[in-house]
C-alpha cells in the first residue's frame, strides 16, 4: 500500500511538472503569429494535421453555456506529429504517446495588442527532444 501510495504521488508530480506552458508574447498581430507557426512546422518537414479554432468555438458556444465571458480575441491550437521523434520518445517509453500529437497554440486576449504564443512544457528525458522543436518552432514563428 506504501508503495503505490508512493507510485501515486510520484505520478502526480510528473504530472503538475508536465503541465506548465511555456508561453512568449509579441506585438504581432494575431494572424501574423499563426502564419508564422503554420510556416515554422513546415519548415521542419511537418504538417499540421488540425488546427483547432478553439477561441471561434468558445465564442460560439458561450451564450449555449450561460456565460458571457469573452476568453479571447482569438486562439487556436495547432497539432502535428514527427514520425521519426515519436518513435524515438515512444521507444524510450511507449507511455509517451500520451503526448502526441504535439500542440502548440496562439491567443490574444480581448483588448490586448500582445499575442501569446506557447506549449505544454514536458517532462524530464526523452519527451525534452520534443520541446526543443516546439521551442525552435514557436521562436522561429515570432522571428526570435
Amino acid at each position: 500500500m506504501i508503495r503505490f501510495l508512493f507510485a501515486a504521488g510520484l505520478m502526480l508530480a510528473s504530472a503538475a511538472q508536465a503541465d506548465e506552458m511555456v508561453t512568449y508574447t509579441t506585438d504581432q498581430s494575431f494572424g501574423d503569429v499563426t502564419f508564422g507557426v503554420e510556416n515554422a512546422i513546415l519548415n521542419q518537414g511537418l504538417i499540421p494535421e488540425n488546427v483547432s479554432h478553439v477561441g471561434e468555438m468558445l465564442d460560439r458556444t458561450r451564450a449555449d453555456v450561460g456565460s458571457d465571458v469573452v476568453l479571447f480575441e482569438a486562439a487556436e491550437v495547432f497539432s502535428f506529429c514527427s514520425a521519426a521523434l515519436s518513435r524515438k520518445v515512444m521507444e524510450a517509453d511507449v507511455m509517451n504517446i500520451g503526448f502526441c500529437p504535439y500542440d502548440i497554440f496562439v491567443m490574444q486576449l480581448p483588448e490586448s495588442d500582445e499575442v501569446t504564443v506557447g506549449y505544454r512544457a514536458f517532462p524530464e528525458g526523452a519527451m525534452q527532444e520534443v520541446q526543443t522543436l516546439l521551442d525552435t518552432i514557436v521562436k522561429e514563428a515570432i522571428g526570435e
